[in-house]
């Protein structure tokens, strides 16, 4: 009696993926990372990028009403930078441009941070005054702006009409004279910058410690030296950021002025901003308020690159 014996075959064994592989890990965290940084980066070139692409490039070509729409505009080189840069007018914008953004800056900022610090103090209805000094920045600016150039009129106006009744001139012409109207724009965009420069120089304030204060009212150091050696060295990061995004936010304002003056009187409160929407949407010379408007963004941008750094070396 014979017996077979059956040979198994040998057991093939495979060797199952680690469950917990570093390298397989470091790859799904870093598709996740994209994931969430992807949506974003995509709005940016689309809304942002290339719009400016498309401006930087417009600025180089012969842009008129007909080639707008259907974009074959021929490229022209330099003529638009050149013809730009040799207009007076654009001379005279850029100058009031500068006016009223250091001056719009210098007010808003003066006057915001004395009201922080005012309202730093305790006393009857602080907050309702608060909120009721933030209604100029709720306001859209068109509407401040037509508000203002009813107030601001020479024969109809309430400011003249007040004037009148304290035995003052009440003819100024603050609208309607070269020499006026550009420190009348200023003003009333003081008037509406405040309640942001308020708001985020007393949210910094806050931040404080009072233990400071104490301090130094036990060493008997006056008001002024207290605002000086604890409040302005501790503010300045708030300092910063409240006067770069308020540059960046003055120095292309165009409907308040557009509102006000459209401009004028004879281009006196004709900025880069007025002079953009001139060129192109008045004079329908598209490649020069191209121009114009590049020559904003390098402006800004080298604003936005001052902010960046000054905010790096406070981190450090």
């Amino acid at each position: 009696m014979s017996t077979t014996t059956a040979t198994a075959p040998a057991a093939t064994t495979t060797r199952a993926p680690a469950k917990n592989d570093p390298v397989r890990a470091r790859r799904r965290r870093r598709l996740g990372q994209w994931g969430f940084i992807a949506p974003a980066v995509v709005f940016m070139l689309l809304f942002f990028g290339y719009p400016l692409v498309r401006n930087v490039v417009m600025s180089f070509q012969d842009f008129s009403p007909s080639t707008f729409f259907d974009g074959k505009a021929p490229f022209n080189g330099a003529d638009n930078w050149t013809k730009v840069f040799h207009d007076d007018l654009f001379g005279k914008a850029l100058w009031h441009t500068i006016v009223f953004t250091i001056g719009s800056l210098v007010g808003q900022f003066g006057i915001g941070l004395a009201l922080a610090v005012f309202f730093t103090k305790k006393f009857p209805l602080n907050g309702f005054l608060r909120s009721l000094i933030l209604l100029p920045w709720l306001v859209p600016m068109v509407v401040s702006g037509i508000v203002w150039r009813r107030i601001l009129d020479q024969d109809t106006g309430v400011l003249n009409s007040f004037a009148q009744l304290l035995g003052l001139d009440g003819h100024t012409p603050w609208l309607t004279s070269p020499g006026m109207a550009l420190f009348s724009v200023i003003m009333v965009n003081i008037w509406i910058g405040i309640p942001f420069n308020m708001v985020i120089l007393y949210g910094g304030l806050q931040e404080i410690p009072k233990e400071l204060y104490e301090a130094s009212s036990l060493d008997g150091a006056s008001a002024w030296r207290t605002f000086r050696s604890i409040t302005l060295p501790l503010l300045k990061p708030v300092i910063t950021v409240v006067l770069v995004l308020g540059f960046m936010s003055t120095v292309k304002i165009l409907d308040l002025i557009l509102a006000l003056t459209d401009g004028g009187p004879a281009d006196s409160t004709q900025t880069l901003g007025t002079l953009t929407y001139q060129n192109s949407f008045v004079q329908l010379d598209f490649g020069a308020g191209a121009v114009v408007g590049n020559v904003l963004i390098l402006i800004s941008a080298v604003f936005a690159v001052f902010y960046l750094r000054a905010n790096r070396a406070e981190g450090k």
